[in-house]
């Protein structure tokens, strides 16, 4: 079995950039809304909405998600390079086990390392060194133990 090299490019302004526009989108909600910006609890709430009102701004985030690559591609003149590495049955695996994640730890990355840790809540920070951790250990076993 050959080496699976994998690059993953340092882009240190681009990465600063969509932080501050995350953490400035977390603040307007949290202070719009009085909502915490949780992509999947926002998903579940556009999913299966409390009512016309709610479903409304979950409708208008996801839907300015699903657009910014086009705003990307109009700001810049292409489209953003999205390199997947791995096979759509290893996505959909990944993607139960981060649902999985979301279901027992009562929230996803978004709610727990941005909104929970600027609260201090002390359940997103047990949260969010748990996703780290985890994210550590599989990086280092797909790239080191399985793809090498």
């Amino acid at each position: 079995m050959g080496t699976m090299t994998i690059i993953t490019p340092f882009t240190p302004w681009a990465s600063l950039a969509g932080g501050i526009l995350i953490g400035l989108a977390s603040v307007l909600l949290m202070r719009s809304l009085g909502r915490i910006m949780g992509a999947t609890g926002i998903l579940s709430g556009f999913l299966m909405p409390s009512s016309r009102e709610d479903w409304a701004w979950r409708a208008a985030l996801l839907a300015g998600m699903a657009t910014a690559p086009v705003v990307m591609m109009i700001a810049t003149g292409s489209m953003p390079a999205v390199q997947v590495p791995v096979s759509t049955a290893m996505l959909l695996v990944g993607g139960f086990l981060v649902g999985l994640g979301v279901f027992f730890g009562g929230g996803c990355t978004s709610g727990h390392g941005v909104c929970g840790m600027a609260r201090l809540s002390p359940r997103s920070f047990v949260a969010t060194l748990t996703f780290m951790i985890a994210t550590g250990v599989t990086v280092f076993v797909v790239r080191h133990v399985v793809g090498g």
